[in-house]
């Protein structure tokens, strides 16, 4: 289960990848309106094979537009997860990941909906499902529309996509599949998507965790394309797209494509505003962000803990938009906690100090 996590959590391929052409606008103005394609990086075979190891659950309902929308549900057991953690030496990370099979499902104590990042799927989320089930939860993962075996449909950058988590929360209860108190949990893209979703389902969210969320999305894409463009290139490929598209995206072009995008979509991305959404959910709220992001900056993180006083904020010391989801060493006592512990209609308590970094062995 290596580079399962990796860069691609965020929208950091679709800004690598598909628009070398004359227009550089016009041509991401395109990427931007929806995914291009499923990350390189995301080894489906891989989680396939492990989730055939696994007892689970899997379907599709429908949004009110008829969308279809993948999900697949884990139920609480001894998993005996063993996760370690490694920080390569380029901009990919890799993990070892190995489990037992439960032989008795446990009653869930809740359900918590996982929601993913730009071009990947729930699938990409296998580590998180593993150690929440594991902590007691019924875990649901989501495929997001255009994404992995869901339908496709315009983007919303998490505000229409909101929509669909309420709709499938609706029918997934219907079946009997939430059980207990709901939580929300989402990365980069899926943690806007999880803010928005906790707004649009009010009372029915007890808490939400929100793993680098950006605060706007056209915000967002002009921190993240400067950053792509000037970081490092790991081939000789990048380094001459990097070239071209530094001298084809200034800050005129890139707001043209920005502009672009939202005039596709019927959907101005200046207007998708989660701190807005943010200040309007009823749930208690856990916001993380990595102090040394890069891609979608501490500064987003920031000004969402500023848009809603009663969230919580945590900035973890060391970690990025690529390593921080995948330190489950470091986050998931914290976030387990947080599930256990935080309730709107209790009180939204502060946050367990995160553990101490370590790369290795998480059991």
């Amino acid at each position: 289960m290596r580079r399962l996590l990796s860069s691609c959590l965020c929208a950091c391929v679709l800004l690598l990848a598909g628009f070398a052409w004359p227009d550089g606008a016009g041509a991401l103005g395109g990427q931007l309106v929806a995914p291009g394609g499923v990350s390189p990086l995301l080894p489906t075979g891989r989680i396939e094979r492990a989730l055939a190891r696994l007892p689970h659950r899997e379907g599709f309902v429908h949004n009110a537009d008829g969308v279809p929308l993948y999900w697949r549900a884990l139920d609480p057991g001894a998993y005996r997860l063993d996760y370690a953690y490694r920080a390569g030496t380029t901009q990919h990370m890799d993990f070892e990941l190995d489990f037992s099979t439960p032989q008795v499902a446990t009653a869930p104590r809740g359900t918590v909906l996982l929601l993913h990042g730009w071009m990947m799927d729930g699938g990409s989320l296998l580590p998180w499902s593993l150690q929440l089930a594991q902590a007691g939860y019924r875990t649901i993962s989501l495929d997001l529309r255009n994404h992995g075996r869901s339908g496709a449909a315009p983007s919303g950058y998490g505000l229409r996509e909101a929509r669909d988590v309420a709709d499938a929360v609706a029918a997934l209860r219907a079946r009997g599949e939430i059980a207990g108190p709901l939580h929300l949990m989402g990365v980069s893209y899926g943690a806007a998507t999880a803010i928005f979703g906790a707004r649009e389902l009010g009372a029915q969210v007890d808490t939400v965790v929100a793993l680098e969320s950006f605060d706007n999305a056209a915000q967002a894409i002009r921190d993240m394309v400067p950053h792509m463009l000037h970081k490092a290139p790991e081939t000789l490929g990048q380094q001459f797209s990097h070239r071209w598209l530094r001298w084809q995206l200034d800050a005129p072009a890139l707001e043209r494509a920005i502009d672009t995008a939202g005039q596709a979509l019927d959907l101005p991305l200046a207007r998708v505003d989660v701190g807005n959404a943010l200040a309007g959910v009823r749930a208690c709220v856990l916001l993380v962000h990595g102090v040394d992001d890069a891609h979608v900056p501490v500064a987003h993180g920031r000004a969402l803990a500023a848009a809603a006083p009663r969230a919580r904020y945590i900035e973890v010391p060391g970690e990025d938009h690529i390593s921080l989801p995948m330190r489950l060493d470091r986050l998931a006592p914290t976030v387990i906690d947080w599930l256990d512990n935080a309730s709107p209609a209790r009180f939204c308590p502060p946050p367990l100090a995160l553990a101490e970094p370590a790369v290795g062995q998480l059991s």
